[in-house]
């Protein structure tokens, strides 16, 4: 009797799951981050690594991951937005304006200025999409726009000074202030610091008083970047939307509206971003966010995303801010002279591209 052989579909082809995680585009990022880890051990003090260290380097880390996270998502649905740093700056005198000169607590300042930057969002994603000018051009109109405005703004608001202070006496004893600034978790690391647990100062206070809160506004924002991303119909639209627009929008895909979102989502995580500065600082200034933009970008191409659009990841530019961060604060703890900052960042910015540019053509089957 014949023996049935089961059928196969030749168009269907198993992975490894090495070949899998070598498409994956946060890849570079992790590798990168183990690398600059590396690096800095050897050449680093032990300090770097304690935990007052990890903090140090996490906190500006975080800080530009929320940019970051924002632009990423702008990039992987085949946008960019050059404005990111000059609204941190914009969106701070819109905050500091409403707390101090208009005396609003934090539950109505917080989300007009949250809605003020949507709405600069709108209008970049309306003028990109109508015009069918390039974002790269119309978003640099708006860097300009957005600091010019912010300078005339804040002279306005304080009668010639570019710098708005009093925003921490004014949201002081707002109960919403422990979201935005300072540290979490206080009472918790106490009784570490009581245990024995963790490191303390002759008085018995901690070195660490806890967790700043911008590092849990950054872990939560990329976690839900990255749901939406591989978990929802809109992760499928944005990908789409990047990838080849006129198809996705054949497929029944809103590419404006998606595009719109994503200008909107970025410009919210910039203002977001500026709130936590100013709140944190007790002032505003209108070089606030400066050049912001692209290490905003930068973060975002280490960690995976293509220019071109279509390809990338939240969790990479999350590891690619973290990169960044202890670059900045890594070379404090060295005998390496802090000038050559930059020349880290523009190697690895390079490193990131060449190697997500390979990445691409194994992706895509492009010779």
């Amino acid at each position: 009797m014949p023996v049935d052989t089961p059928l196969t579909d030749e168009r269907i082809r198993t992975e490894s799951w090495i070949a899998r995680l070598i498409k994956r585009p946060e890849l570079g990022s992790i590798a990168g981050l183990i690398l600059v880890t590396v690096f800095f051990l050897i050449t680093a003090n032990s300090a770097m690594f304690t935990l007052s260290g990890i903090m140090n380097f996490l906190s500006p880390a975080a800080q530009l991951g929320i940019l970051a996270i924002g632009a990423a998502m702008l990039m992987i649905g085949g946008e960019f937005d050059l404005s990111i740093g000059s609204m941190v700056a914009f969106a701070g005198m819109i905050f500091g304006a409403l707390v101090v000169n208009l005396g609003l607590p934090l539950i109505v300042a917080i989300p007009l200025t949250l809605a003020f930057a949507a709405l600069v969002g709108v209008v970049n994603g309306q003028l990109t999409i109508r015009t069918g000018l390039p974002s790269f051009i119309v978003t640099l109109a708006f860097l300009f726009i957005l600091r010019g405005l912010t300078l005339v703004g804040l002279k306005a608001l304080t009668g010639g000074s570019t710098q708005l202070r009093g925003l921490r006496e004014a949201t002081a004893q707002d109960m919403l202030a422990p979201l935005f600034s300072g540290e979490a978790f206080k009472g918790l690391f106490a009784a570490l610091a009581r245990s024995g647990v963790i490191d303390t100062f002759p008085n018995g206070t901690p070195k660490v008083p806890g967790i700043p809160v911008e590092i849990l506004w950054f872990v939560g924002l990329a976690l839900a970047a990255t749901w939406v991303l591989l978990r929802t119909p809109a992760g499928n639209w944005i990908f789409a939307s990047g990838g080849d627009a006129n198809a996705a929008a054949n497929a029944g895909v809103p590419v404006r509206k998606v595009k719109t979102a994503l200008f909107m989502f970025t410009a919210v995580c910039a203002a977001l971003l500026a709130i936590m500065q100013v709140m944190d600082a007790g002032s505003t200034d209108a070089r606030r966010g400066f050049q912001k933009e692209f290490e905003g970008i930068i973060a975002a191409v280490i960690g995976g995303c293509l220019l071109t659009g279509g390809y990338g990841s939240a969790i990479g530019a999350f590891f690619g801010s973290i990169i960044f961060g202890m670059v900045v604060i890594g070379l404090t703890y060295t005998q390496i002279d802090q000038d050559w900052f930059q020349v880290f960042l523009g190697g690895m910015l390079l490193l990131a591209v060449v190697f997500n540019n390979v990445i691409r053509k194994r992706v895509t089957g492009e010779r």
